[in-house]
């Protein structure tokens, strides 16, 4: 939990380097947090009968859907802060970040650069940060 703390008062922090345990705790916790929350949601809503069907301008639905929303959008800049850090720590640049739009291959580059150790020692982007 506090990787992910952590993340978020590095909100867009996009200078120096993120351990792969800094990485993928955030990545976890952001998934555990999007599951439980808004499957919550959507099961106390389901059960409370809140359909769209009742006020189909503003329902229950509408409202877990803005949340949605507004959780994913407010996790975004620390998302690719923390992605952008983590590149860093393997020694590439940020710019990495677009292999992702190469189909099948980009995405799979780009996991195995994720769970890729720390380049040892200083870098050009700061010290290693499990030195510290």
């Amino acid at each position: 939990m506090k990787w992910f703390l952590k993340c978020l008062k590095q909100y867009a922090d996009f200078s120096g380097r993120a351990r792969r345990r800094e990485y993928w705790f955030f990545q976890l916790f952001n998934l555990i947090f999007f599951i439980v929350i808004f499957l919550g949601l959507g099961l106390i809503a389901n059960a409370l009968g809140a359909n769209d069907s009742i006020s189909p301008e503003f329902g229950l639905n509408t409202i877990i859907g803005l949340l949605i929303i507004f959780y994913v959008l407010a996790l975004t800049i620390p998302s690719i802060a923390v992605t952008v850090r983590r590149l860093h720590d393997t020694g590439n640049s940020s710019w990495m970040l677009f292999i992702s739009l190469i189909p099948l291959i980009g995405p799979i580059w780009l996991f195995i650069l994720y769970v890729k150790n720390s380049q040892p020692g200083e870098n050009k982007w700061g010290p290693n940060p499990k030195d510290n």
